[in-house]
């Protein structure tokens, strides 16, 4: 008696105690879901090692991407009226007290930090465009009006060219950030502005995120949709409740010890890629159903459900824990990109496809032989349809058709590589590509760019060398003159930025007015007297705090900043190519400071795409290396590892090609699904390469009548899992309201397709031009026959 023998034997003799076990441990973990918490972490959405990361933690305030943009808009007229300024100043309060906002950080027409000014005789004249209420007589507008023709920046970033919008920005801690409630809270807001004579858009990383997760009951309610088609499919293909309650508690109690484990540590999950889950849900439901499918064939022979429940794990359990261990493989792996976040998500999902190892193969077979035998042992694919279906599949790796179709699979092939070339990494459209482009959120980005130079930033930032030198670094000649140099330099590159801005900017208004207004005066004199006059000019009755977005409080740092039209990929690389140039041409290196690039939404959106470029074909690699080496031993050759790592990774460029035609950019969170879904086919591929050479063993050589038998019993169940889970998917393409999981649903649908044909065709056709002596052997892990 072999070790998988005793071991089952053992196992099923104790199957009572071993029910009890699994309730208690299912007990404990569910004890754990109320703790689950689904969160969004921002910076753990951000590659920690990654330069333009770490200057913007050494830096937050600077292009601080955690900013609510709000725009009020006039509809039938401009803004310089009491009604539409009264709502402008009542909106920068009121978000001013919106939870875990920054207070320093608020800025709008209404705001301190807004100034205009004035040469007089008494000297310059600096203060806020309003006074302490919002003009309200035809005097007082006109007053208000003539302040901004005095504030060429406020004209520039907070008052749109035509007179019309206005926008109030409003930065979060986010430490102290709960996004739902701030979403909650400003979008209650923005909907009280509304009216006849008003419109109001609202964007920023807090409201996307706040977006994400007003869409997480929809989720929710997708998701028990997807389950009780899963369970129809079921009951249909089954034609037994045993059939369809084994799947169903198999793949619950993995899920129940998956959250159930996260809620216990504490872990935070990313609620987007909730999407996951289902694709794991696949995977137990796959294996269930091969599982069962060969409980069943057993138990026709044997006829005692205790025996047969015996045999079947004895048979089953080495392609199924092979299987499952490629699927934690295929998980486990993107724990090598430095995203704190897709670390923790890769967890959460590689504990939820380890526990599909005692639930899988023990809690099953425990099921399988405590349950009452199924009256009829017959599924819908035993149809003369399917069986004959599958037999033509089975053909087609035979004789002058096996030609034929390694010719169309080699073609195929070629368009597959060649358009899997052309995928796209990171963001495709303007806004976000999670929504879709007529939503509320991507509508906000588009009308705030079309107003004002836009809601994206590149941050270059200028920081002191020695943070304790006595004399301000922002005041220096060789600061100020460099910040002017950049922003010549980006302004006159080939793709330049809408708008720069700086502290030397503020400097050059307080030159002009400090020489009668004249704007002759404007350019700057480059010595420390001089820049030192207009410094402290700037300063004059104001606080750091109201220049906090161009230098820091203590006045050592500062940053260039830039705007863009959008943040499409193809922006975001020539505005840092052009940064780059720029810092070059400056010097990164000076005597009392250092250039660093960057910060801002371009700098940190390229930071995360860095990672995506760097680490897919690492993980990739990673992945066929473990495949090969797994498969080789359990197999004991090397022949069988290459022949299974063939549809892994036509799988993979497959993908990659679906993801292309679909206009899904790669990015964090498309790679994780993509990276999972290459574990799909490798299990279909073990367990039909197991029953190929169990079959081609019982058949003494008959290659052709083994890969028929092994299509015609275990493709049967491979055939159903990937329809079943086309089905079950298909309400989240259908239904869902954010339009990444609407492209993920397709993207696993895709998936399953893929697969499906590489596992009934291609590995097929592979084994029979190769023959491989190794499944003529005995002494293989996978595959022994259940008679022998």
């Amino acid at each position: 008696m072999g070790l998988r023998q005793r071991i089952a034997t053992w196992v099923l003799a104790h199957r009572r105690a071993g029910l009890v076990l699994f309730v208690a441990i299912t007990a404990f973990f569910a004890a754990g879901l109320p703790r689950v918490d689904l969160r969004t972490v921002f910076s753990d959405l951000l590659p920690g090692d990654d330069p333009f990361v770490q200057t913007f933690k050494d830096h937050p305030s600077f292009g601080n991407p955690l900013t609510v943009m709000l725009m009020l808009e006039r509809v039938d007229g401009d803004i310089y009226n009491a009604d539409t300024l009264a709502k402008t100043w009542k909106l920068t309060r009121d978000i001013d007290l919106a939870p875990g906002v920054d207070h320093d950080q608020i800025l709008s027409i209404t705001t301190e930090k807004a100034r205009y000014s004035e040469a007089t005789p008494l000297g310059i004249d600096m203060r806020p465009l309003m006074g302490d209420a919002p003009p309200q007589t035809d005097a007082e507008l006109a007053r208000f009006r003539r302040h901004v023709d005095m504030a060429p920046n406020v004209r520039t970033f907070l008052i749109s060219n035509d007179d019309r919008a206005t926008l109030i920005l409003a930065t979060f801690i986010e430490q102290r950030v709960d996004y739902g409630e701030v979403f909650a809270y400003v979008e209650r807001l923005a909907e009280q502005a509304r009216d006849e004579h008003h419109r109001v858009y609202v964007a920023g990383q807090p409201m996307l995120i706040g977006w994400v997760y007003r869409y997480e009951r929809q989720m929710v309610a997708i998701a028990l949709v997807t389950v009780g088609l899963l369970i129809g499919a079921l009951l249909l293909y089954m034609r037994s409740w045993v059939g369809v309650l084994t799947p169903i508690i198999t793949s619950a109690t993995a899920a129940i010890w998956a959250f159930g484990l996260v809620g216990w540590l504490g872990v935070s999950i990313e609620p987007l890629l909730m999407v996951v889950p289902l694709l794991l849900t696949a995977r137990s439901f796959s294996h269930s159903v091969q599982f069962t499918e060969r409980f069943y064939e057993i138990l026709a022979d044997v006829g005692d459900r205790r025996r047969a429940a015996e045999l079947t794990m004895t048979v089953m359990a080495a392609p199924s824990l092979l299987g499952i261990v490629t699927d934690v493989l295929g998980i486990v792996v993107v724990c090598a990109a430095p995203i704190p976040a897709m670390v923790r998500h890769a967890l959460f999902c590689g504990m939820w496809a380890v526990w599909l190892i005692p639930t899988g193969v023990v809690l099953i077979s425990l099921l399988l032989a405590s349950l009452p035998a199924p009256q009829r042992m017959r599924t819908t694919s035993n149809s003369p349809v399917t069986v004959g279906l599958l037999r033509r599949i089975a053909r087609l790796s035979q004789g002058r058709a096996a030609l034929l179709t390694t010719v169309v699979v080699v073609i195929a092939s070629g368009v597959v590589v060649q358009q899997a070339a052309q995928i796209k990494i990171g963001n495709p459209v303007e806004g976000s590509n999670l929504f879709w482009p007529d939503s509320a959120f991507n509508q906000a980005v588009r009308a705030i760019n079309a107003q004002f130079p836009g809601v994206n930033t590149l941050e270059i930032v200028l920081e002191a060398k020695d943070p304790k030198a006595p004399f301000w670094t922002s005041q220096r000649v060789d600061t100020v003159m460099t910040m002017q140099r950049l922003q010549r330099l980006m302004e006159n590159s080939a793709d330049p930025p809408r708008a720069t801005l700086s502290f030397a900017d503020y400097l050059t208004e307080t030159n002009r007015l400090f020489n009668g207004g004249d704007p002759r005066w404007m350019p700057l004199d480059a010595r420390e007297r001089a820049i030192s006059a207009a410094s402290i000019g700037a300063m004059m009755g104001s606080s750091a705090k109201n220049f906090g977005h161009v230098v820091d409080p203590t006045l050592q740092h500062a940053t260039v900043s830039l705007w863009y039209r959008d943040n499409r990929q193809d922006t975001v690389d020539a505005a840092l190519a052009a940064a780059q140039r720029a810092v070059a041409e400056v010097g990164a290196d000076h005597a009392e400071f250092r250039v660093r690039l960057g910060s801002g939404t371009i700098a940190l959106q390229e930071a995360v795409n860095r990672v995506i470029e760097r680490y897919e074909w690492i993980v990739i690699g990673v992945l066929n290396l473990l495949i090969f080496a797994l498969c080789s031993l359990a197999y004991r050759s090397f022949v069988a590892g290459l022949l299974l790592l063939v549809p892994v990774n036509l799988a993979n460029e497959a993908l990659i090609a679906a993801m292309h035609w679909l206009g899904v950019g790669l990015d964090v969170n498309s790679m994780i699904v993509a990276a999972i879904g290459v574990g799909v086919g490798i299990d279909y591929g073990i367990y039909l390469l197991s029953r190929i050479a169990e079959e081609v063993q019982a058949r003494s050589g008959r290659w052709n009548e083994a890969i028929e038998a092994a299509l015609v019993t275990t493709g049967r169940a491979i055939l159903f899992t990937a329809t079943v889970m086309t089905i079950g998917i298909l309400p989240w393409y259908l239904m869902s309201d954010l339009k990444f999981v609407a492209d993920m649903g397709l993207l696993l649908i895709a998936i399953m397709g893929i697969n499906l044909v590489l596992a009934l065709v291609v590995l097929p056709l592979l084994v029979a031009w190769v023959k491989p002596s190794f499944a003529l052997r005995q002494n293989r892990i996978v595959g022994e026959h259940w008679l022998h």
